[in-house]
């Protein structure tokens, strides 16, 4: 298997399982990556995604070995992208629930991106990541160039894309890049104490501000807040609105409000 997926205490784990090259995807690995994402999302009980690699990587982008046979004409490569690569980047951006990206070493390219679509990302302080695409002759194909500058500014972006250059977590981390670098064998760990709190959460509730934050991207504020005002009064009739509620106004210890 190059793909692993399991779930615990409502955390679901896929983890890209091809260490021997870097946990670069191969177009057949593609297909198993948007099952798992397809389970995550019609399991009622995952929460929360977490993406990772498998030790010493965490994905090094498409295997550019594999190109050669199934993107010979533009057309193919075209088909390629279209039906397949991208194929996981609508079925993250369709998942009800948030994305963590553990970043354990390097991201190039297309791997950079499938990190980048994640809601949060956490990464080692050895890891390297690249939008490195320039250095092979191509152009960003995952997303990069529309991700990237929303994250770092356009400028940076802009050198980033470039250049090929690499940064590691520590810059990343300056960048706005990842939401945290911690040291490579706190990783895991870390991003499960973020996962679990997360989870932890009025799941209905988390769903609805991932919505909210991503179609913020996309609208006008007055159309985010006409957003806002209808999940706001859905919200408000669920039954754990208000538990959470009560155990505000009581400052309950132990309550998830009271933390």
């Amino acid at each position: 298997m190059t793909i692993r997926y399991r779930v615990v205490d409502h955390v679901a784990t896929i983890t890209l399982d091809r260490p021997e090259r870097k946990n670069s995807f191969t177009p057949a690995m593609v297909q198993d990556w948007v099952a798992c994402l397809r389970d995550a999302s019609e399991d009622e009980d995952v929460r929360v995604v977490v993406l990772t690699g498998a030790p010493g990587a965490f994905c090094s982008g498409i295997d550019l070995s594999e190109l050669a046979g199934t993107a010979s004409t533009p057309l193919a490569t075209r088909r390629l992208l279209t039906d397949r690569i991208h194929a996981v980047a609508r079925a993250l951006e369709d998942l009800a629930c948030p994305t963590i990206a553990a970043i354990n070493g390097v991201a190039v390219g297309a791997g950079l991106d499938m990190a980048l679509l994640c809601d949060m990302r956490l990464a080692a302080r050895s890891a390297r990541m690249s939008e490195g695409y320039i250095r092979v002759g191509l152009v960003p194909g995952d997303g990069g160039a529309w991700l990237l500058p929303r994250l770092v500014g356009t400028a940076k972006a802009m050198e980033l894309l470039l250049t090929g250059d690499a940064v590691d977590g520590e810059e990343a981390h300056a960048l706005g890049l990842v939401n945290d670098v911690v040291d490579d064998d706190e990783l895991l760990d870390r991003t499960y104490e973020l996962a679990a709190r997360i989870a932890a959460a009025p799941p209905v509730q988390v769903g609805i501000i991932r919505r909210l934050v991503r179609q913020a991207e996309l609208v006008d504020l007055r159309t985010h807040l006409d957003a806002v005002a209808s999940h706001a009064g859905l919200v408000s009739s669920l039954e754990d609105y208000a538990e959470a509620a009560e155990a505000f106004r009581e400052r309950r210890p132990g309550s998830y409000v009271g933390r």
